[in-house]
């Protein structure tokens, strides 16, 4: 599997992302190509080694001579007649519509009657149209990126003054559970533009994903900072297909040796309820030598703020440690199987295409025990007994 992972401690921009791609080996003379095909008058190319903060990097621009606004039924009717792969139309239509549901939701109107101005300016659709043929001719099959650095301050747009990130953004961010964080300088260092390609694109986002590095591209912003090499890195490689698939969760962890056992089992309840990936209690011993248990919550790290209240709420620690855990996970599928019991479903993992996990779901067993008045062994092996059964195909 080819991956391409943005490392973007420096944010990103539409331009940034067609440039890593040029320096990672996309081929500047397909690009043309593609582009070209869009018959935008007057359309240039520009493209050009910089150095920012002493590193090497590509600079990707374009200049046309008429520079209007566009609807989304334009931008759409651009794309649809260029000869860009379809699958790369495809891609960024998705892009461009997902911009005009947030624009829409926004400015309080309907996604097709958004002008989008900068983000329909004739840079805009070259770099959108652009980054998806790269993903194309790369053969990139999984996007990752690393926590996005957005800047702050103030920036001005067509509607005037407003706030880094730009709220277009922030909205996009959101949809995608992007993590962020603010700075590292006072300006916009994530767009509109490339912020909707990694919402649409990017399927993990955390840290360097286990991968055999086969390129990396260094992709310039057109501003320069003092202490702040303003570059997006690529990095492309490639994992052996048999490899399980990887996410990134937020683990939770703390002390606690003053708390009875119905306290921590009805505060471990709350967190699984509240979309806890897992809850769980381990016993230690701590200063003093006093008994006590650590309190271990795992979470998608979008969760983790909301968890951790929780913790706090039910009054069982002053403190929690937290940190990001890479985590290998198999491919999970669910079958149903018909028992004398009834219907029980069967989880399946695979790693590759191969599958290694076959499981009856443990909700399912015990509802069917529960109502046919028998053990919860008794649904277990005779759903385990029925998959086994079960012709393949």
């Amino acid at each position: 599997m080819k991956i391409a992972y943005f490392d973007c401690f420096s944010g990103a921009a539409g331009d940034m992302i067609v440039a890593a791609m040029l320096d990672a080996g996309l081929d500047e003379h397909y690009l043309r190509d593609q582009i070209a095909s869009l018959a935008i008058e007057g359309l240039q190319l520009h493209v050009a080694p910089v150095k920012r903060s002493g590193i090497s990097a590509i600079h990707f621009g374009t200049a046309a001579g008429h520079q209007h606004h566009r609807g989304l039924s334009d931008i759409l009717a651009i794309i649809g007649r260029s000869s860009i792969p379809d699958a790369a139309k495809q891609r960024a239509v998705a892009i461009f519509e997902r911009l005009a549901r947030v624009e829409g939701k926004i400015h309080g109107k309907d996604p097709q009657e958004i002008h989008f101005h900068e983000v329909g300016a004739v840079d805009s659709i070259v770099d959108i149209v652009a980054a998806c043929a790269g993903f194309d001719a790369l053969g990139i099959e999984k996007v990752c990126c690393s926590p996005l650095s957005v800047g702050g301050g103030m920036i001005h747009c067509a509607h005037g003054i407003m706030p880094a990130p730009a709220p277009a953004t922030v909205e996009l961010l959101k949809e995608a559970h992007a993590p962020v964080r603010g700075g590292p300088v006072e300006a916009e260092l994530l767009t509109p533009t490339a912020a909707a390609i990694i919402a649409e694109t990017v399927s993990q986002f955390g840290a360097l994903p286990p991968m055999r590095i086969g390129s990396i591209g260094y992709g310039a912003g057109t501003k320069e900072f003092e202490d702040l090499p303003n570059v997006l890195r690529l990095i492309l490689g490639s994992t052996d297909e048999k490899a399980p698939e990887t996410d990134v969760v937020c683990l939770l962890e703390c002390n606690i040796d003053d708390a009875d056992g119905e306290t921590l089992g009805h505060a471990v309840d709350l967190l699984l309820k509240h979309g806890a990936l897992d809850a769980f209690t381990a016993p230690v011993y701590m200063k003093h030598n006093r008994p006590a248990v650590t309190l271990s919550i795992l979470a998608e790290p979008e969760k983790a703020g909301e968890l951790e209240s929780i913790v706090f709420n039910q009054g069982l620690t002053l403190g929690i440690r937290k940190r990001l855990l890479e985590r290998s996970i198999l491919k999970r599928e669910y079958i149903s199987v018909r028992t004398e019991y009834g219907p029980i479903r069967i989880k399946l993992g695979f790693l590759g295409p191969k599958q290694v996990f076959a499981k009856p779901e443990y909700a399912d067993c015990a509802a069917a025990a529960a109502g046919s008045n028998v053990s919860l062994k008794k649904v277990h092996d005779a759903a385990l007994s029925a998959y086994l059964h079960t012709p393949v195909g």
